[in-house]
């Protein structure tokens, strides 16, 4: 009888990149180029289900909740990588959006061999980290099997948490226990079973949409602009006067001066420039619309002042 592995897609032997150690520089290249091709199109054929996902994770972040990702090797650290960037750029608390890989942080520089094996280490974390009702938990394995990851999952399962599976084959066992499972196919592997390369591709990119859906959905974009960034450094702060100046039109001069006055929070910066309002004024008027600027602005024009039926994470 097959093994599972043996079943997976992604182990299997690429017929069209046979004879890539006999390819000059140029010819290898084009071969992967020409694969990774197959990567955003397995990803369009997910739509629908990173919808889902997206909607589910809002949801539950409305309620309080928070999401994690939980991974072992190329998939851990590209849960940790997705975690990480969301406090600079979209202004959120650490705690909101959590990354954990098998073997801990050392991990993420070092492959340590073993970890993902180990179901009992991904209940644990979940019970470590309170994970319940209200929070959701992202598992990400190419293979769909990982056991790290597959007792994370079932763990939170167990403690009533949402559940989306993100891998690289179909019928994976992770489906099975996954609320939502999103399954770009990438088919086999340039390099038989080197899942760094297009599942870690499909993968950053199905990330890439849950994060930034996500945060869309809560308020943390206008028009496509990042309002909730934290000007932690120089490039940063250059950006939040840009944007304030876009916005509303003033000078970066006088977007610079506002948003000295607004604490340097984007928000703030625009609705008083937009409105004629202080900082005080403008930080109650977006708590009152729960921290989405286009709402805060129609509503201080005389639109309506209900609240928006959104719970700023």
């Amino acid at each position: 009888m097959a093994s599972y592995y043996s079943q997976l897609t992604t182990e299997m032997n690429n017929p069209a990149t046979v004879s890539i150690d006999e390819s000059d520089t140029r010819e290898m290249l084009l071969l992967m180029n020409q694969e990774d091709q197959r990567v955003p199109i397995s990803v369009r054929q997910e739509i629908d289900k990173i919808a889902d996902a997206v909607d589910l994770l809002v949801a539950s972040l409305k309620k309080g909740g928070r999401m994690f990702y939980v991974g072992a090797g190329t998939s851990g650290r590209l849960g940790v990588l997705d975690a990480s960037e969301c406090p600079p750029t979209f202004g959120t608390d650490p705690e909101l959006v959590q990354g954990y890989i098998a073997g801990g942080d050392i991990a993420l520089r070092t492959a340590v061999e073993g970890c993902e094996d180990d179901s009992d280490s991904g209940a644990a974390l979940i019970r470590e980290k309170g994970i319940g009702p209200n929070d959701v938990v992202i598992g990400i394995t190419a293979s769909g099997s990982t056991p790290y990851v597959l007792g994370a999952v079932r763990q939170a399962r167990e403690n009533g948490a949402g559940t989306i599976g993100v891998v690289t084959n179909k019928d994976s066992r992770l489906s099975e226990i996954s609320d939502i499972c999103i399954a770009p196919l990438v088919g086999p592997e340039v390099i038989s079973g080197s899942t760094r390369l297009k599942s870690g591709s499909a993968q950053k990119l199905v990330l890439n949409m849950l994060s930034t859906g996500v945060m869309i959905k809560l308020g943390k974009v206008y028009n496509n602009l990042m309002v909730d960034l934290k000007a932690s450094n120089s490039k940063l702060y250059d950006r939040s006067i840009r944007i304030v100046s876009e916005v509303t039109g003033v000078s970066e001069a006088e977007a610079k001066e506002t948003l000295q006055k607004a604490g340097l929070h984007v928000k703030t910066a625009i609705l008083m420039l937009e409105t004629g309002k202080d900082a005080e004024e403008a930080t109650t008027l977006l708590e009152r619309y729960d921290g989405m600027l286009k709402m805060a602005i129609h509503g201080a024009e005389g639109g309506s002042s209900e609240s928006a039926s959104v719970a700023q994470p």
